[in-house]
């Protein structure tokens, strides 16, 4: 776990990883905020690319990559209370929502899906809230 910086409750953790070519990318990976961490958006990406695959594939990456990065924090799935979907198209409703349930099945949290033009190749974005008292 690398924690960036630390001040009156805020603690964020790691930048982003870098896009493809390399360029910084000026966000954290996650912010605690006294019980609370949030998440930022997790996209179908390995190594800064996104990962070729419909919306199956794509969608059990990000979700990999969501736990990697609640991992950072001391989370798990378990702990998440809210989260946010994007998808690049919504007759992925259905597959999508098939790999959300396998995962998120004994703790299901508060959830909004909604239709978006995504990056490149991406069919699905989401960001997490998870509660866990420090």
């Amino acid at each position: 776990m690398r924690k960036l910086t630390q001040s009156t409750g805020i603690t964020r953790f790691d930048t982003a990883d870098a896009a493809a070519g390399g360029s910084k990318r000026p966000f954290a990976k996650a912010v605690r905020a006294g019980d609370f961490v949030f998440v930022s958006g997790q996209v179908p990406a390995v190594d800064g690319e996104i990962i070729s695959g419909g919306i199956v594939a794509q969608t059990e990456q990000t979700i990999s990559n969501i736990v990697d990065v609640l991992a950072l924090a001391d989370c798990t799935l378990a702990d998440v209370v809210k989260v946010g979907i994007w998808l690049d198209d919504a007759r992925d409703f259905s597959s999508f929502n098939a790999v959300f349930e396998k995962h998120f099945i004994d703790a299901p949290p508060a959830r909004s899906t909604v239709q978006s033009s995504l990056m490149v190749d991406a069919k699905i974005e989401m960001d997490v809230v998870a509660y866990k008292p420090v």
